[in-house]
C-alpha cells in the first residue's frame, strides 16, 4: 500500500507516444523479486561484476519498471541486494525514503501483518484515453499560463524579483547552448559497464570544509576536480586546454513531497576547474560558482525548463531529446543524496553500505552517485565499458585527489604522510532512475529462520532510465 506505483506498468493511448500509469492486471511479486548466489566465498569484485551485468539489461517496459535481486553468497557471513529502478518512478530523494519504508532503525524483526490482497483496478479503455489525451493538449496553453502565474507568485512570496527569476532562467538557458570541450569520457557508449565503488568519511569532509570554506557538495565537486584532472593528465591530454562542465541534479521536493514517487529534481551547470592544479583554489572556484547559483538562484531557472517540457508536446520533446545527447551542455553527471546518519536494518540484519548506481546516456561514458549513510559518503561510479577502461584507477585518482585536499585543510602540503585508508564497496546500476546497492551482516541465529539472510540493496540499471542501488548487509 505504500508503493502502488510499484504494481503499476505504462500504456501508451492510441497516436500517442505519451504513456501513463495503469495498474498492471497481471502483476507477479515474484517476478520482480529475484534470487541469485555467489560461489562461495563470494567476493566484492563478484558482486561488483554482477550489479553492472544486472544494470546492462533493459526492463520490461510490458510490466512494473523494477527489478530487486537477493544475492546470497558473499563472504564474511553477508548479503546484497541490487535494486534497479527506472527513473521516471523515482529520483534521489524519492529513492531513500523508499528505503526507509523497506529498512527499519532497529534490529529486532517483526513480520508486518498481511495486507488487503492486490485487486487491481480496470485498465481504461482507448476510447477513454484518446479523451484524456484530447484534454490535456487542448488544455496545455491553460496549464501554461497557471504555471506562469506560479512562477510569478513564488518569486513575490520569497521576495525575490520577479526580473532575478528571469536572469536565472536567462543564464541557464546561455550556460545550456555554450558546448563544453570534447573529451575522452564523451565518446558513444555500447552496452557494457564497469561499475566500482569507494566510501569516505563525513567527518573528514566536513573537516576539508571547515578549514578551506564551502559546503560538503563543494567538498565533493571539488574531489571530483581534481580525479578528472589525473585522469586526463594519465590519458596525456592538458587539462588546462579544456573547458569542463558537469551538471549537479537539486532536488526540487518540497517537504510536502517528501513520501512520495516520481520525479523531482531540476540541475545547476558548473565549470569544473580541471585546469587549477592547486586543491585548494579548486575548491574556491566550485564554491564561487554554487555560491553565484545560489544567490541568483541557478536551480529555479533550471526548474522552470523542466516545467516547460511539461508543456510541449511530445513529438517536439522526443526530436528535442534526440538533438540534446548529442549536443549535451555537459560532459559528466555528478549527484549527491543525503541519507540516514544512523544505523538501518532489513530482518535484523544491519545495512553495511549503500552505494547508487546512476545509468549511462548517448556520450556519457562515466556518471558518478553518492548517497551518505550513518557517518559514512558511498560513491558508486559507473563508466562504459570500453570508454573508461582503467575506472580502478580513477576509484584511486578520488581517494588521491580527497587526500591532497585533506593535506592542504591540515597545512601539511600537497601530499599527506600516513594518509587515512579508503575502503572500496558493493556495486550498483545505470541513468534515468538511481539505483543502490546495499551490503548487510547477516542478523545473528538467534534472530529465527532469517539469521542466515544478509541483504545488500542496490543496483542501477544500464536502461538510460534505470538508475540501482547496491546494499550490503
Amino acid at each position: 500500500p505504500y508503493i502502488e506505483r510499484y504494481r503499476q506498468k505504462l500504456v501508451y493511448p492510441p497516436l500517442s507516444d505519451r504513456p501513463v500509469w495503469v495498474d498492471d492486471e497481471r502483476f507477479n511479486i515474484d517476478y520482480h523479486i529475484r534470487h541469485t548466489s555467489l560461489p562461495r566465498p563470494g567476493t566484492d569484485e563478484q558482486l561488483r561484476t554482477l550489479s553492472a551485468r544486472v544494470m546492462e539489461h533493459h526492463l520490461d517496459r510490458s510490466r512494473p519498471l523494477w527489478e530487486m535481486w537477493v544475492v546470497e553468497g558473499l563472504e564474511g557471513d553477508r548479503f546484497a541486494l541490487i535494486n534497479k529502478v527506472h527513473h521516471c518512478m523515482i529520483d534521489g530523494m524519492s529513492g531513500v525514503d523508499l528505503l526507509t519504508i523497506l529498512l527499519s532503525t532497529t534490529a529486532e524483526y517483526k513480520a508486518p501483518e498481511a495486507g488487503a490482497p492486490y485487486v487491481p483496478r480496470p485498465a481504461p479503455s482507448a476510447f477513454e484515453l484518446i479523451v484524456d489525451r484530447a484534454l490535456e493538449r487542448t488544455f496545455l496553453p491553460v496549464n501554461a499560463v497557471r504555471d506562469v502565474r506560479t512562477f510569478i507568485n513564488e518569486a513575490e512570496e520569497m521576495g525575490h524579483s520577479l526580473l532575478s527569476r528571469l536572469r536565472a532562467l536567462a543564464e541557464t538557458l546561455g550556460t545550456s547552448l555554450r558546448r563544453p570541450s570534447e573529451t575522452p569520457l564523451n565518446r558513444e557508449i555500447g552496452t557494457h559497464r564497469r561499475f566500482r565503488w569507494v566510501d569516505m568519511d563525513i567527518a573528514e569532509i566536513k573537516t576539508v570544509r571547515r578549514s578551506l570554506g564551502g559546503s560538503l557538495n563543494d567538498v565533493v565537486l571539488a574531489i571530483v576536480a581534481g580525479a578528472i584532472r589525473k585522469f586526463f593528465i594519465r590519458r596525456h591530454i592538458d587539462p588546462g586546454s579544456l573547458d569542463f562542465r558537469v551538471v549537479a541534479p537539486v532536488s526540487t521536493r518540497s517537504s510536502d513531497e517528501r513520501g512520495t514517487l516520481g520525479n523531482r529534481v531540476a540541475a545547476w551547470l558548473i565549470d569544473l576547474p580541471v585546469g587549477e592544479p592547486d586543491p585548494r583554489r579548486q575548491l574556491a572556484d566550485i564554491r564561487d560558482q554554487t555560491e553565484h547559483l545560489k544567490r541568483d538562484h541557478g536551480a529555479i531557472g533550471a526548474e522552470i525548463l523542466t516545467r516547460v517540457a511539461e508543456w510541449t508536446p511530445s513529438t517536439l520533446l522526443s526530436l528535442g531529446a534526440r538533438n540534446a545527447t548529442r549536443l549535451l551542455p555537459f560532459n559528466l553527471i555528478v549527484t549527491n543524496v543525503p541519507g540516514p546518519q544512523f544505523p538501518m536494518y532489513l530482518c535484523g540484519a544491519k545495512m553495511l553500505e549503500v552505494y547508487p548506481h546512476l545509468p549511462l546516456t548517448d556520450n556519457l561514458g562515466l556518471s558518478i552517485a553518492l548517497l551518505s549513510y550513518d557517518g559514512r559518503i558511498c560513491w558508486g561510479v559507473s563508466s562504459d565499458y570500453e570508454v573508461v577502461p582503467d575506472l580502478v584507477a580513477f576509484i584511486d585518482d578520488l581517494g588521491i585527489s580527497f587526500d591532497e585536499l585533506k593535506a592542504v585543510a591540515a597545512g601539511a602540503g600537497a601530499h599527506p604522510v600516513g594518509a587515512s585508508p579508503r575502503r572500496e564497496g558493493p556495486a550498483g546500476e545505470e541513468m534515468a532512475q538511481p539505483q543502490a546497492l546495499h551490503r548487510m551482516e547477516n542478523p545473528p541465529a538467534s534472530d529465527g529462520p532469517l539469521a542466515k539472510a544478509e541483504s545488500v540493496d542496490g543496483g542501477n540499471g544500464t536502461d538510460r532510465a534505470e538508475p540501482g542501488t547496491t546494499v550490503r548487509h
